[in-house]
């Protein structure tokens, strides 16, 4: 990484800081003259690629209120621009600081233009700077970093004006809401502590005045916070000089405690309160700046070389990142292959052990196979007749007059007969029809008593009756049904039906079917 270092600019001399985490270090200093910028430019000779912070600490500062209509992107450039170039001469040296919006019949925005009445000094630093290489992170000045100041020692909000006495002088910053308003430098000589604390008092009632004029503060209202940064060990002495009044409201803090505020631990002995801006700035430069695109060319290609590296290495850590879980889940896999091989051993294993103890047969190991295959089959389509004996059981509760003589079971197709005999020795068995389903048959062979034997149409009804009774469940199926008397056209009837009492009631036979799964 790029070392950073701040060039601190002054009427008399100029110095050069190099900040290291929380401390601020004086690397060199030179002079305002030819002879400084021949010495700095031997001092760049080692130090080629540097990262360079300008910051100006001069009483020669130009600061204007302007408005333009409200616009975005480079509209808004093209307009701010022309407003520098007719406010200003030179403009190598001019920021713009947005000051917010202001509403009313058109919505304008609030600049606030600055630069420096004599930016000639600047150039052959600047120049020095291009031809060493280092890169120029921007020109600013002191009272662009009294907003950060402020916020550090506890003026975030509302108006407050930040004074500090540093080594080119007073300086005086107006904040109003986060953002600078105004600024100015005063010299001075060296003064005890009590005549520069009356001295403090003065240029701060002097500014507020003319605050007042440029209506940048009411002539009425609440009083004005006033933080003020007191060299050390001076406290007490500014505390008895500056009373607060229904103007302005006082708050004086030692260097030391705002340095503390600030996060800086060890400064260079000598510095006064410029090290707080310093410091700041190396760690949080703000976004206004003076320098333009041409003096920054060689730190914005920096940024972009950064910003590639930055990409490269996120890329890089995410392919990594993709690459090990990915990693993780091949071992993962590869353990669970390792676990399924075990597995496949130990039941090989196991079924040796179990082969070995099976008596010698004289077939093959796929014929035993094929044999428990086809017992399977086998073994799903036989049946029992207990499923059709409690259905015939709960038929007969219905009909109580009917009496069973004969039941016969059996498991085969239903165009055979329950009851049909076998074949005789030697004759072939006769061929069920192609694609026939076997069920199990049930054949029921009975009578029907309490009724008149001479009444054959009830007996016959109530037969019917008992066959459908028989079929109605949804998995069976009436197959044959022969009823006590012949109904059927090619029937013969005599007149004597009834006539001779036999003793015997009408037999009937029902035939049902139940196919097997």
């Amino acid at each position: 990484m790029a070392a950073k270092r701040i060039l601190y600019f002054t009427a008399d001399n100029h110095y050069v800081y190099h900040r290291s985490g929380s401390a601020l270090e004086l690397e060199a200093r030179f002079s305002g003259d030819d002879l400084g910028v021949t010495e700095f430019r031997e001092y760049l000779r080692g130090r080629r690629g540097s990262l360079f912070y300008v910051v100006a600490d001069l009483a020669g500062e130009d600061f204007h209120e302007d408005q333009i209509p409200y616009l975005r992107g480079g509209d808004r450039q093209a307009v701010i621009q022309r407003r520098i170039a007719q406010r200003y001469r030179d403009t190598r040296l001019a920021a713009a600081l947005s000051l917010g919006v202001v509403t009313g019949e058109r919505r304008n925005e609030r600049l606030l233009l600055a630069s420096f009445t004599n930016t000639q000094q600047f150039a052959p630093w600047l120049d020095a700077l291009a031809e060493a290489g280092a890169k120029l992170a921007g020109v600013f000045s002191i009272p662009l970093l009294a907003p950060a100041l402020a916020a550090r020692l506890g003026g975030r909000a509302g108006r407050c004006i930040v004074v500090s006495a540093n080594r080119a002088g007073l300086r005086q910053c107006f904040v109003e809401d986060g953002r600078l308003r105004f600024a100015r430098l005063e010299p001075t000589v060296d003064m005890v502590p009590q005549a520069l604390a009356l001295f403090v008092r003065s240029e701060t009632l002097r500014l507020t005045q003319y605050l007042v004029t440029l209506r940048a503060l009411p002539r009425e209202g609440a009083p004005v916070q006033v933080l003020v940064v007191a060299p050390p060990g001076q406290r007490a002495a500014f505390e008895q000089a500056l009373v607060s009044d229904a103007r302005l409201a006082f708050h004086t803090l030692d260097a030391i405690e705002a340095a503390r505020a600030c996060g800086l631990k060890r400064a260079p002995e000598g510095v006064l309160s410029e090290a707080l801006y310093l410091y700041l700035l190396g760690k949080k430069p703000p976004r206004e700046q003076f320098a333009r695109g041409e003096d920054r060319r060689r730190y914005r290609v920096w940024q972009l070389q950064r910003g590639i590296v930055a990409a490269g290495a996120l890329g890089f850590a995410a392919c990594a990142l993709f690459a090990g879980s990915k990693w993780l889940d091949a071992m993962s896999v590869r353990g669970q292959a390792e676990a399924q091989q075990r597995e496949a051993r130990i039941a090989a294993e196991q079924y040796r052990r179990i082969t070995a103890g099976f008596p010698v047969t004289q077939t093959t190991t796929e014929n035993l196979r094929a044999t428990v295959v086809e017992f399977e089959k086998i073994a799903n389509l036989s049946s029992s007749p207990e499923r059709s004996f409690a259905h015939l059981s709960r038929v007969l509760e219905q009909f109580p007059q009917i009496e069973i003589d004969e039941l016969n079971w059996n498991v085969g197709r239903p165009g055979e007969s329950a009851g049909a005999k076998p074949p005789a020795a030697g004759a072939a068995a006769p061929k069920p029809p192609a694609g026939a389903e076997v069920a199990e048959i049930l054949e029921v062979s009975g009578r029907v008593n309490a009724t008149q034997r001479s009444d054959y149409r009830a007996i016959t009804a109530q037969v019917q009756r008992f066959a459908a009774a028989l079929s109605s469940a949804s998995s069976y199926q009436l197959v044959r049904t022969r009823l006590p008397f012949d109904t059927s056209p090619e029937g013969t009837l005599t007149g004597d039906i009834g006539g001779a009492d036999t003793g015997d009631a009408p037999r009937f036979v029902v035939a049902v079917s139940r196919r097997l799964p």
